[in-house]
This record gives C-alpha cells, structure tokens and sequence, in this order.
C-alpha cells in the first residue's frame, strides 16, 4: 500500500518562491510507486491550498488563477489519524479529501523552515520529514546555533548580536563594532537564508547602510568579521543522530564573493532568457565545482566537521552545512546550517552514486523511524489529580477561580 505523502510548500517567508522551486522539483522525482502525493500550497497569508495545479510550475505564474482552480484545505486530527480536509466544511457529505500517513515540509526561511510548522505538524501527531521543533529553531537562529557550535569545539567567528531597540543609538552600536571587530564587517538578519538581508561594510557608513538594510528583513542582526581572502565549501549532511554521513563538497561559483539572491535563483547562464529557465531548477542552476577544487585532507576535515555540526544540533533528515575557509589563516569556519536546504541539495548526493529519489526514500523512511521511537516514549500518565476536591481562592470571587 502507498504512503498519503503530504508535500508542505510556500508559506509567509521572504523565500516563499524558492521554496515553491525546491517542492515541485522534488515532487518530480519522488517514487510514484510508493508514495501517493498530495501537494499543499501555504500562501503568503499561510492558507493551505491543494490540487493537481497546486504541483504544476507553470500554474505559479498567476497564483490568484491557480488559487481559483485549487481547493482550500485543512489539516485536522480525527479518527486516530490527521486527515486532509477541504475548508469551508462541506454541509452534505464528507470533506475528506486524504488521509496523511507523513508530511515533507519543503520550505524555507522564517514562519515556515523556524520550527513553526513543525511545531504544528508535532501538535497533529503527524510524522514529518526532517528536523524537529528544536533543531529547527536552532538551526535558524544564527546566534544560537554558534553558541551551541561553539560548546561542541566547532569552529565559528565570532559575532555581535544587536536587537532593533538597539538601533535608537546607531553611533554606539558601530562604535562597538569597531572596538570588537573593526573592518571589514558582515551584516546579516539572525535567522534568513538565500543572502538575504546580508551585505559587506568597510567603513563606518557602510556599516550604518547595511544595519539599515538588515533591519528591514529582521528585528535581530549579527555582525562578524568578514574573512577578506575567502573560498566558501558547501557539505550536505543525511541521517539523524544516531547515524549519519556527508556528501561530496563543492565551491560555488563567486566563492571569494557574498552570493545574492539573484546569484543562486536568477541566473542559469544564456541571458535573459537561460536566467528564467535557471531559475526553475532553484539551487542546482547554480554554478558550482563538484568536487571542490580542495585536498583530500581539508575535504576529509570538512565531512567530518559537518557530521559533527549535524548531530551537536540534533538535526534530521537532509542539512546543508556551509563553511568558510579563512585562506589567509588557512582555517575553516563553520558559517551556517541549512536545515531544509534549497533543492535539498540533492547535487551534492549524486556524485557518491545516490540519486535523488532515493534520497528522497532516505528522508522519509528517516521521519517514519522518529515517530517509531518517539512512539516508545511516555509522554504522559493516568493521574487522579484533578479528582480532588479543591477551591481557589486567591483573586477569586465567591471561591471561583477568576478566568
């Protein structure tokens, strides 16, 4: 029998388009044969939509349209289950449109790849791929995945955190910059991928120019050294914390650079036009060297600080893991995690001779041990405590209990 496999994409996040890209894209490769697809479409507004057009690429080019076409969905834990359901309720008849055996969130970005959704989908019951509410959320936040890096001895460069608040007094907030760090800097929203938000300043009106910027995608910015002699290596890391292993490395084209937005979703070479058709193939038009043109020493000391990284956060699933080598100390440094990585980095699997959809096979049959092994676990007990006759008379009126 199939698994119902729910396919979870969009969402209210700066990445909402990429994330459509990394959905459909993997859809196109999942095992027909073993799953039964069921995609959702979370808008910007996070309603859930589904339908055949809900997986056509195409149908994104006027999302008012496929919305008309598609069925507005709820999900919803009856029956022992969590079953998909159109919404509003229908008034005859059943609403049912599935039921869900596990979910594959493909999202990115913040209200959707942080943790939210998948505190939702832990409240449903509803196995689901990849990293649980905490890692997630650790993942997400740049500052806090340093500091649990760091109690690990995973090499990272140290940073300043500055809150919105902070920025009534801008002249203390660079000067405190200058004091720890000095130029050049590198700004950067706490918890945003894809380059978001992220710029390099030299000065001290630079540095004001891209707070100011930053502060537009994030109430929480970080400021570190910007390594000036820089060659970026990209790892993908599969498993969950028992077990897990890395792929192969690579370099993305414009290593020594801050690769923008438009550097890993716009561009697919050939002008205009090969821009668009790039676009669609999300992070694998990117070009990229595949190996990284680096020695086996540093590629064996990079898998292996990945895996660790991995398993200190307590991910699951598929991560990106994106490192930074100081060329000039000739040291690496751990830069970010990517806990749904764009196209699930799914390049980086095939040159060790593991093909996407059964990468895909791996992460879902990775969800489906969690829910085993949460499932052994007590959660709660038979208690006769609410049994016991009691009134609560502090603040209450009468011995009731003021609600």
């Amino acid at each position: 029998m199939k698994l119902k496999l729910l396919v979870l994409f969009g969402g209210k996040s700066v990445e909402h388009e990429v994330s459509v890209i990394s959905a459909l894209q993997a859809v196109a490769s999942m095992d027909a044969d073993k799953y039964d697809i069921i995609p959702v479409y979370i808008t910007k507004e996070n309603e859930f939509y589904t339908g055949m057009e809900c997986s056509m690429i195409e149908e994104y080019k006027d999302i008012p349209a496929l919305l008309k076409k598609s069925t507005r969905c709820v999900l919803m834990k009856t029956d022992g289950g969590v079953k998909l359901l159109r919404y509003p309720f229908k008034k005859f008849g059943s609403s049912v449109i599935s039921d869900i055996d596990v979910a594959f969130p493909i999202v990115h970005g913040t209200n959707v790849e942080d943790g939210t959704l998948q505190g939702y989908l832990k409240t449903l019951g509803l196995p689901f791929v990849g990293c649980d509410v905490t890692a997630s959320a650790v993942g997400m936040d740049k500052y806090v995945m340093k500091t649990v890096l760091k109690d690990n001895d995973i090499p990272v460069l140290d940073c300043l955190r500055f809150y919105l608040s902070d920025y009534d007094d801008a002249a203390a907030m660079i000067k405190k910059c200058e004091d720890r760090i000095g130029y050049p800097v590198i700004v950067k929203p706490v918890n945003l991928g894809s380059s978001v938000g992220i710029s390099v300043a030299h000065s001290a009106g630079e540095l004001e120019d891209s707070l100011d910027h930053a502060f537009k995608f994030a109430t929480v910015v970080l400021v570190e050294r910007a390594i000036t002699n820089l060659k970026e290596i990209n790892c993908s890391v599969c498993g969950d914390t028992s077990k897990a292993e890395a792929s192969e490395c690579e370099a993305p084209a414009k290593a020594d650079e801050i690769l923008s937005y438009e550097d890993k979703y716009m561009s697919g070479g050939g002008g205009k036009k090969g821009g668009k058709t790039g676009g669609s193939k999300g992070m694998a038009s990117l070009s990229r060297k595949i190996p990284a043109d680096i020695s086996p020493e540093r590629r064996e000391e990079i898998r292996s600080l990945a895996v660790k990284a991995f398993q200190a956060l307590g991910c699951n699933g598929v991560s990106r893991i994106d490192f930074m080598i100081d060329q000039d100390e000739d040291k690496v440094y751990l830069n970010e995690i990517n806990t749904i990585p764009g196209s699930l980095s799914f390049y980086l699997w095939e040159p060790l001779g593991v093909p996407y959809k059964e990468l895909l096979d791996r992460m879902i049959q990775l969800a489906l041990k969690r829910k085993r092994e949460e499932d052994a676990i007590t959660f709660s007990f038979e208690s006769n405590i609410l049994n016991i006759d009691r009134s609560f008379t502090g603040g209450s009126k009468n011995g009731k209990l003021k609600v």
